[in-house]
């Protein structure tokens, strides 16, 4: 049974209530940290845990807080990403919805370090039932002393607030999220400045996802150097994952990194396996935006080495032979999914979401929403792969901010994975219409059983 340090308490009855959330420790960081430690401590504890980033990026949390200006009579901001919008991703909305205070005590404690008298929780505007959570819960806490002026006698004042968005996936990049909160179209902004420097209205602004402010929460209470003994390597500490798809047991789970993909795939204790008993064909194993890896690439690396669920092993390969951990949402596809209609479908999301900004995402989403669909429906060509590889090529590396990366990636390490899949769809169009191709040589064979002992006489 791995460590929960988020979700330890998510079933007692009644956690997402103050009473209740003070009775299991809560809001025992903010004392420690107001009462005991000055603000550059609180960061040194997060830099000595070796938090990486929980939105998919992987940046050490502890150095970006060092990287925020501080000039003399110029205000600083937290603000929380919670832009949910990756396809696969569900984990801080399940936080936030069953154990708000936990967010909520990560953001005193963090705008403390940071010294931040203002923060905010931007949340994407579908998210009404969270806002309506957050905001009762910020009332409990304001209203029993750890919000607003003075907070524990401490002489330390902060405001927070909670921002719904456009619900637009653009805003979960961090200078689009900073935009619309300015109340401006989310457009990414060019950096440099970056937001350390030049933030939310001019100021220096730290932007993080809720998992990760919410993780500053066991490092303050236990220390920098024991949430770094969970983990492994710079993966440190724990991680959580949403896990959908074709699995037994589909859900959040909360993981420590380093853990087997093997065992979280088929344990009993996380995801149960394959649904229906079926095998397994394909892993996206952190979110749409990152690469997708057939069956035999996913649990094992190029060199025949066991993948473990951390931020160096997935990576092993490159993307030639690896993926990301990306934001951990984690999609399995079992043995009668179809690559192309997948591919398909995730770049009809991204060319939706497109600020329409950078000509190469403008156009080149579009471009390869068009091709996916006439190989999806039988009107595709034999060169419309090699086309969709050099429109990916176009689009990388060519955009102010990730997105384009983000829509990029999927399709071409779809295309080169399963290129013989999206052949069969130009070969067979008629029966690509009807059936899916199933499975090849990068299916993940079944545990063969044991064999029974012979009966004795």
């Amino acid at each position: 049974m791995g460590r929960k340090l988020l979700l330890q308490h998510i079933n007692v009855p009644g956690i997402d209530t103050f009473e209740v959330y003070r009775q299991n420790g809560g809001y025992a960081s903010v004392e420690k940290a107001l009462k005991k430690m000055t603000p550059d401590e609180v960061v040194e504890e997060v830099k000595k845990s070796g938090l990486r980033g929980r939105g998919g990026a992987g940046f050490p949390t502890g150095m970006k807080w060092s990287f925020l200006a501080k000039p003399e009579g110029v205000p600083r901001y937290l603000v929380c990403n919670g832009d949910e919008s990756e396809p696969g991703t569900f984990k801080d909305r399940f936080l936030m919805t069953y154990i708000p205070h936990l967010l909520i005590e990560g953001m005193i404690t963090s705008s403390y370090a940071l010294g931040a008298n203002t923060s905010y929780i931007y949340l994407r505007g579908e998210m009404m039932p969270q806002i309506r959570i957050l905001e009762k819960a910020i009332a409990e806490a304001k209203a029993n002393g750890f919000l607003g002026k003075n907070i524990l006698g401490s002489g330390y004042d902060l405001e927070l607030y909670v921002q719904p968005g456009g619900g637009a996936y653009i805003c979960g990049e961090e200078t689009a999220l900073l935009e619309s909160l300015e109340g401006k179209r989310g457009n990414p902004r060019i950096k440099p400045p970056f937001p350390a420097i030049a933030g939310l209205y001019g100021c220096p602004t730290v932007v993080n996802n809720v998992e990760s402010i919410a993780a500053v929460v066991p490092i303050v209470n236990d220390g920098g150097e024991e949430y770094a003994k969970i983990g492994i390597g710079r993966s440190t500490g724990t991680k959580l994952i949403s896990a959908g798809g074709n699995l037994a047991k589909p859900g959040v789970y909360e993981i420590e990194l380093g853990l087997p993909v093997e065992e979280f795939l088929y344990s009993d204790e996380y995801c149960g396996g394959i649904a229906g008993g079926k095998r397994l064909k394909a892993v996206v194993a952190g979110g749409s935006s990152v690469p997708i890896l057939p069956a035999n690439l996913f649990m094992k690396t190029i060199a025949g080495e066991g993948r473990l669920m951390s931020y160096e092993s997935l990576a092993e390969g490159g993307f030639v032979s690896g993926t990301m951990m990306g934001s951990g949402g984690f999609i399995a596809f079992d043995e009668d999914a179809c690559i192309v209609r997948n591919t398909w479908n995730f770049a009809r999301f991204y060319h939706h979401e497109s600020c329409g900004q950078c000509s190469p995402c403008r156009e080149g989403t579009g471009w390869m929403e068009k091709v996916l669909h006439r190989l999806e429906h039988g009107h595709g060509s034999m060169s419309d792969m090699d086309l969709l590889v050099d429109v990916s090529k176009k689009i990388e590396g060519n955009t102010i901010c990730p997105l384009g990366d983000a829509a990029a990636w999927p399709v071409a390490s779809a295309i080169r994975h399963f290129r013989d899949e999206f052949e069969w769809h130009v070969s067979h169009a008629s029966e690509a219409v009807t059936r899916n191709y199933g499975l090849a040589h990068y299916a993940d064979p079944l545990p063969k059983p044991e064999p029974k002992p012979e009966a004795t006489a």
